[in-house]
């Protein structure tokens, strides 16, 4: 591998038994890239994420993130989770969960170190507007808010690498909006490369640079404007499939298999009780 890029996949395949997820897959996300990761459910797009953070080996191939190997220790990978509802009798304060993202970073000793923490946390919960719940048990909070405390928990260690897997679910328009733009905004200004999982482009279409589509085995890496094609996803799902493109945005229709914008529930692995699963439709 060169060492250059921000994340290198080189000949990768992962297989569990018989069945294989994807092989022979290639793939370098530069400094600064915003690659988006589609596919129906059991595609591997969470696993592959898994074998970035170390918590998966592949099959084949290798693997290198931020300059090193994948492993849990590596400061300069952020991670946001999928929503999942957190305890109810959870008593960790929202400001102490962001917190966790400073774990291993040296903030010096004595009151100064405090206040420089306290300045850290106080502003990445700000940036994502969860200030007025911040001093709240996590396990109270709705399923968006505990969402916009986890993207905050990934951003505070400003990484070079961050990994998100559909950091928008649970989150309303609006609130889509504001953690797709804080994650735009860190990548700007920082160089920060951004590999995102999610089930509806749409939302951050305007930011993303290519496309990973894995299906059935298979993958299409390319720009949104080469991969999103009725011929495209028609080849990789071996079916008819149609995308249109109205108003900025991409929708597809086709065989419900084929579709990750469209059915409801697809490519999510849990319900989120806040709000339903969205559509590819505004």
């Amino acid at each position: 591998m060169s060492g250059t890029g921000a994340v290198e996949i080189e000949g990768a395949a992962l297989a569990f038994g018989e069945r294989t997820l994807w092989s022979g897959l290639d793939l370098t996300i530069e400094p600064g890239e915003f690659v988006a990761v589609l596919g129906p459910n059991g595609s591997g797009k969470t696993t592959l994420l898994k074998v970035l953070l170390g918590l998966q080996s592949l099959s084949a191939g290798s693997v290198r993130v931020a300059g090193a190997a994948p492993g849990k220790g590596n400061r300069r990978v952020g991670y946001v989770p999928q929503q999942r509802a957190l305890d109810q009798g959870l008593t960790l304060r929202g400001r102490d969960l962001v917190g966790l993202g400073l774990d291993g970073d040296r903030w010096g000793t004595g009151l100064r170190g405090l206040r420089t923490r306290r300045r850290k946390v106080a502003e990445a919960v700000e940036s994502v507007g969860a200030t007025p719940y911040a001093s709240s048990p996590v396990g109270l909070l709705s399923g968006g808010e505990q969402q916009r405390l986890r993207v905050a928990q990934a951003l505070i260690g400003e990484p070079d690498v961050l990994l998100c897997d559909e950091p928008l679910a649970s989150l309303d328009l609006t609130h889509q909006r504001t953690v797709t733009e804080l994650i735009e905004e860190r990548r700007r200004q920082t160089g920060t490369a951004v590999l995102f999982v999610t089930h509806e482009i749409n939302p951050v279409l305007p930011y993303v640079d290519r496309v990973l589509y894995l299906v059935g085995g298979r993958f299409r890496v390319g720009t949104p404007a080469e991969v999103m094609t009725s011929a495209t996803l028609s080849e990789l799902y071996g079916a008819q499939v149609e995308v249109v493109r109205v108003g900025g945005q991409i929708h597809v229709a086709g065989a419900q298999s084929a579709l990750c914008e469209d059915t409801v529930h697809h490519d999510h692995d849990h319900a989120h009780d806040d709000e339903p699963v969205r559509t590819g439709r505004t």
